[in-house]
C-alpha cells in the first residue's frame, strides 16, 4: 500500500526538503530482452537499481522492460512521471553511441530542467572504473513533470555505481525540491495579495 507523498515529505538534516521513502519506477531498455518468449527475463540492471534503492528503505513501484526504440522508451517514462505514487524514474541501458542506443534523447525529451551534474559525475566516476572507454557513456538526467530521471548504462557495474554513489543519496532531495510548488494544497485567495475590495 502506497502512502500519499504529502505524508513521505519531510526534510533532512540541513533542512532541505526530501520525499523518504522514495517511490521509484524503473526502466529497463533492451529490445533482446523485450522481445524474450520468457515470462519474466534476465534483467540483471533493473536488478541492481532495485537492490540499491531497497536497501536504503525506499520502494520500487513499478518495472518495465522495453524495447531500443525511442517510442516505447519516451512511452514508458512519460507514462511513469505521470503518476502520483511515482517519485523518480531510472532507465538503464542504451545509452552508448550504437545507432539504436537512444535512451538519452528518448528521455531528454521530456525534461524540463536538465541536470546536467548527473552525467559530468557519472562519467569521472566511470573513468576511475573503466577508464577511457568512459567517454562513451552518454547517462543523463533531468526533471521530467516534477519527477527527477535518470538515464544509465544497463551494465550491472554502471548501474550499481550510478545508484550508490549518485541517484540514491541524492534523489530524496531532488524529489522534494522538484515538488515543493506542491506542498500547499489550498488555493490562495485574492486576499493574500491585498487585492480583495
Amino acid at each position: 500500500m502506497t502512502t500519499d507523498r504529502s505524508d513521505r515529505r519531510g526534510t533532512d538534516h540541513h533542512g532541505h526538503d526530501i520525499i523518504d521513502p522514495l517511490y521509484v519506477g524503473i526502466v529497463t531498455v533492451s529490445s533482446s530482452r523485450a522481445q524474450s518468449d520468457e515470462e519474466d527475463p534476465d534483467d540483471p540492471g533493473g536488478d541492481t537499481i532495485q537492490e540499491c534503492f531497497e536497501a536504503e528503505g525506499h520502494e520500487i513501484q513499478e518495472r518495465l522492460l522495453v524495447r531500443d526504440d525511442y517510442s516505447s522508451i519516451r512511452t514508458a517514462v512519460r507514462g511513469l512521471v505521470a503518476r502520483r505514487d511515482i517519485d523518480a524514474v531510472v532507465t538503464t541501458g542504451g545509452t552508448g553511441v550504437t545507432v539504436d542506443d537512444v535512451s538519452p534523447e528518448a528521455t531528454a525529451s521530456l525534461f524540463e530542467r536538465e541536470l546536467p551534474g548527473f552525467g559530468e559525475r557519472f562519467r569521472a566516476l566511470s573513468w576511475e572504473e573503466i577508464g577511457t572507454r568512459a567517454i562513451a557513456s552518454r547517462a543523463t538526467a533531468g526533471i521530467a513533470v516534477d519527477t527527477p530521471v535518470f538515464c544509465i548504462p544497463g551494465s550491472t557495474g554502471a548501474c550499481r555505481t550510478a545508484c550508490e554513489e549518485l541517484i540514491v543519496p541524492e534523489a530524496p532531495h531532488l524529489a522534494g525540491l522538484a515538488t515543493s510548488h506542491r506542498k500547499e494544497t489550498t488555493d490562495q485567495s485574492l486576499a493574500a495579495y491585498g487585492d480583495e475590495e
